[in-house]
């Protein structure tokens, strides 16, 4: 991925080790305005974050859709830190912790939502597309290949809610297939809706692909556990964006739960239109944008201009 502005490689170890000096203002500068003072006024918001933007892995599509938001906001003075979901959300905290700025890239459903008082910042240039859904993609022939599966997965709908109970367990300590399992024995009414007249079968391989963001950690655990109850084997392989995309699409996995759609995975799904199946949607209304502390004074993307 290839930004305007320089993009800054950051692993989740070096932001820690910095104890993101990015996000507190320069000493040696005039504080005329404020400008380490996280409430203060927007004209201090730049020089407070040290006009910084911290992202996550450069092959996810938000990275694009913020690439498209620097180039439609005239942000020419800020960079994009890329790294993980992981270093993404431990700056975060480490900034939350001491009320100072940050301004991350974020979506949801996330469990930092749950764990922190957060904000996203209005877009009214659009970059960021509106409310998406997240779909269920498989490669061809899975319907034929595996058609116990395939219709569990085309039937396969929950909220954002549901999936925010496994991702604060996970994040709390559990193992990701414990915290996904309690949540099957809490819904076996859900569940049953999705496997319904369903058969078993006797150890098939289904092979899912992910990214390990904690939305789509929470959904593949669950969506493995589901599963292997009806008798499958499956194996689950953890790899970046474009990678997941590609495996699904030259068939060496069967299926990823992680298909953010209409505009975060467009071009995903654009490049290898005839080479996937969309199975469904499973879930309706997520997001993605830049977010804040509520304790920042900033409400909109335009703020960040000066």
């Amino acid at each position: 991925m290839s930004f305007k502005k320089k993009v800054l490689g950051v692993s989740a170890v070096a932001l820690l080790a910095v104890g993101l000096a990015a996000c507190g203002g320069d000493k040696d500068e005039d504080t005329s305005k404020n400008d380490g003072d996280a409430t203060g006024s927007t004209e201090s918001i730049g020089k407070a974050v040290d006009y910084k933007i911290t992202g996550i892995d450069p092959g996810a599509g938000i990275m694009e859709a913020t690439e498209r938001a620097i180039e439609d906001y005239g942000l020419e003075k800020w960079d994009v830190t890329t790294g993980s979901g992981a270093a993404m959300t431990a700056a975060l905290k480490k900034a939350y912790d001491k009320e100072e700025p940050i301004i991350v890239t974020g979506w949801s459903p996330h469990w930092k939502f749950a764990k922190y008082d957060l904000k996203y910042l209005e877009d009214p240039e659009g970059s960021y597309g509106g409310a998406e859904e997240i779909h269920t993609i498989g490669r061809l022939g899975l319907k034929e290949d595996l058609s116990e599966a395939y219709q569990v997965l085309q039937n396969f709908h929950w909220t954002e809610e549901d999936m925010a109970k496994i991702m604060v367990e996970i994040i709390d300590g559990e193992d990701p297939k414990v915290a996904a399992q309690n949540w099957i024995d809490a819904n076996e009414d859900k569940v049953s809706e999705w496997t319904d007249g369903v058969e078993k079968v006797d150890g098939d391989t289904i092979k899912f692909v992910y990214v390990a963001w904690d939305s789509t950690v929470a959904s593949t655990n669950m969506m493995a556990n589901v599963l292997e109850d009806l008798g499958y084997k499956v194996e689950m392989s953890q790899v970046e964006a474009g990678p997941m995309y590609t495996a699904v699409a030259d068939g060496s996995a069967d299926v990823l739960l992680a298909g953010w759609l209409p505009i975060t995975h467009k071009t995903y799904m654009e490049k290898f239109e005839d080479k996937l199946d969309d199975i469904g949607v499973s879930m309706e209304d997520v997001k993605i944008g830049l977010v804040v502390p509520s304790y920042m004074d900033i409400n909109s993307i335009e703020d960040l201009k000066e």
